[in-house]
């Protein structure tokens, strides 16, 4: 089994690094350097970082931020956020960047995965996934299965797939998501950061379901991101989720869990893990 990874997450908004619950009522989280270089410290596998209003704000990537990032850790770095063009592929990269995650983008054009693939090699292009499930009405079972129904502000509500959205959460593209992470991966994407929706900053655990269907369905490796509470949800979407690696934001920021507390307790758990 190949070694599972744990990455910390860097979500920027005017300089700073924030977090908040289902993607708004952000909160301020610190400096992206000074979080860059405690995470290399602390173990993390990777690194990445969003700049998560460039897209919706029509601009491009702080990219002295990124160079400064860059200078500073010594694991891979992923960084994403307004990026449009081979241009900005080659400009990010340049500054120190390892992948480059796109989303926004590459939805408005897939044929940017498959020219920034066969330019820079697909283990440099990440597509980022926002996928929400879709409520097609009230559940009038709560016993359904969670894949069928999730439950919204005290109400079970039955779902039928998940959809994904662009603009940093804000545009619903009405596009299934497992059919999107497909067609992304036979463009020439060679990792999937999917991130839920409905889980981002609850701490409520992954959506599994949702990160099992997309492994199912391709052949690269898929990093779960929304909803990491305790050490529990680690292994279970290393396990029943079949990621590849998990991503999280709130929990390390805020020194609710270490990084090396959640890799000691994968190990513990028969989890090949790089300590």
């Amino acid at each position: 089994m190949l070694t599972k990874r744990i990455i910390p997450c860097l979500d920027v908004k005017d300089g700073r690094v924030v977090k908040g619950v289902n993607f708004v009522d952000l909160r301020d989280a610190g400096d992206p350097v000074e979080c860059g270089i405690a995470y290399d410290k602390a173990g993390a596998d990777e690194l990445v970082f969003l700049d998560i209003t460039a897209s919706s704000d029509r601009r491009n990537i702080v990219t002295d931020m990124v160079r400064r990032v860059a200078e500073t850790v010594f694991i891979p770095f992923t960084v994403g956020g307004g990026i449009r063009t081979i241009d900005d592929f080659r400009a990010i990269l340049r500054e120190g960047a390892d992948k480059i995650s796109v989303n926004s983008a590459a939805i408005d054009d897939p044929t940017l995965i498959s020219r920034a693939a066969d330019k820079f090699g697909s283990q440099c292009v990440v597509v980022a996934i926002d996928a929400r499930r879709r409520r097609v009405g009230k559940a009038a079972d709560p016993s359904l299965s969670y894949s069928e129904s999730i439950k919204i502000n005290d109400e079970w509500q039955v779902s039928d797939g998940w959809t994904i959205y662009k603009n940093g959460g804000r545009v619903d593209m009405g596009i299934d998501a497992i059919e999107w992470a497909k067609k992304c991966e036979a463009l020439g994407a060679g990792e999937i950061l999917l991130t839920s929706m409905d889980a981002d900053g609850t701490k409520d655990g992954y959506d599994n379901e949702l990160t099992r269907l997309v492994a199912e369905n391709v052949g690269i490796p898929v990093i779960a991101s929304g909803g990491a509470g305790k050490l529990e949800d680690f292994y279970d979407t290393l396990t029943y989720g079949k990621a590849d690696a998990a991503l999280a934001a709130s929990l390390f920021h805020f020194k609710e869990l270490e990084i090396k507390e959640v890799k000691e307790y994968l190990r513990s758990k028969d989890i090949p893990v790089r300590l």
